[in-house]
């Protein structure tokens, strides 16, 4: 398949739209983050996060809704939770959201704490710093998704975490945009446009059973 018809989008597509869902889709996170607190299952959250989209009319969920608290948050995409854990006092989580609003997909995901333990605000605090690196590596030099990740990965050792590559980024577009089939960004040997691609940072920590999450589009 050619990186043309790896970008391929719908009739409806346009920039402006997925912008919309994007920022859509901040807002829930930050919804959301803002209702979640010590003592609460993760099952919990997870149907907060539910209550919290039908509340901004999204469309429908293209995605499930991910809420992953400390130790799970080591776990990928596609790997279940294991258990239904309580969020401590001192704790980790993130948020990953996918959902559909003016016929567009948004999609991202952030990492938060509670509490004070300065080990997992800072490894919360790795995965931006780290998703900004490697955007702003993107903006200044017309790169493949393979030299991206590359890149993300040589900055995650320089800062001392574990970046996890089996997390590679992913296509959005007008829904649905599984119908063409883009692959991960991490594997195209293209330059990737604006506007069609979810940059993801999935870190460990290097000694400690947690990790931290971010994705937005790159736009």
């Amino acid at each position: 398949m050619n990186a043309f018809s790896k970008e391929a989008v719908g009739p409806s597509y346009s920039l402006a739209s997925m912008q919309h869902a994007q920022a859509m889709t901040w807002q829930a996170i930050e919804l959301l983050s803002r209702r979640i607190a010590p003592g609460m299952l993760e099952s919990q959250a997870r149907e907060l996060g539910k209550q919290v989209l039908q509340e901004l009319d999204m469309q429908r969920i293209w995605h499930p809704l991910l809420v992953r608290f400390g130790a799970n948050t080591l776990k990928t995409f596609k790997q279940r939770s294991e258990g239904d854990p309580v969020l401590g006092e001192d704790d980790i989580y993130f948020i990953d959201m996918g959902a559909v609003w003016l016929g567009h997909e948004g999609d991202a995901g952030a990492t938060f704490t509670t509490g004070s333990d300065p080990q997992k605000i800072a490894c919360a605090a790795a995965a931006k710093a780290l998703f900004d690196r490697v955007e702003a590596f993107w903006r200044a030099q017309q790169v493949t998704g393979q030299a991206l990740y590359d890149y993300a990965d040589a900055q995650a050792r320089e800062m001392g975490w574990v970046l996890n590559l089996n997390i590679k980024g992913h296509r959005v577009s007008d829904f649905p945009h599984a119908i063409y089939r883009g692959g991960d960004l991490g594997d195209f040997e293209q330059a990737p446009n604006a506007g069609l691609w979810i940059l993801e940072i999935q870190l460990a920590h290097p000694s400690l059973p947690y990790g931290a999450f971010y994705e937005d589009l790159l736009v």
